[in-house]
């Protein structure tokens, strides 16, 4: 639980799993571009969500494709989709 906590405690990888969420996959570099990062540091990003088993990835030559884990369980699922819709509503009040 503590790794789930601690991967969902930065705004930039709550931001790359937002992305993540809703299904497909993504290269490291366009989650850069996307979140304005750049690749060390959303590599960073990207190996804490692994780590904590929210998304998986996989080589595509030179860069690195990380999707949804399918396999979460559906508590952590729920967890993780108040988390977003939270943040969602966040930020449409600070816009």
């Amino acid at each position: 639980m503590q790794d789930l906590l601690t991967a969902l405690c930065d705004s930039t990888r709550r931001s790359a799993l937002a992305l993540l969420w809703g299904g497909g996959e993504h290269c490291v570099c366009e989650l850069m571009v996307r979140l304005d990062v750049s690749q060390s540091r959303m590599s960073r990003h990207m190996k804490v969500l692994r780590e904590a088993g929210l998304v998986l990835d996989r080589r595509d030559a030179q860069w690195v494709r990380y999707r949804r884990n399918p396999d979460l369980a559906p508590q952590l699922v729920g967890v993780i989709d108040a988390v977003l819709a939270a943040e969602q509503q966040n930020q449409r009040k600070a816009g």
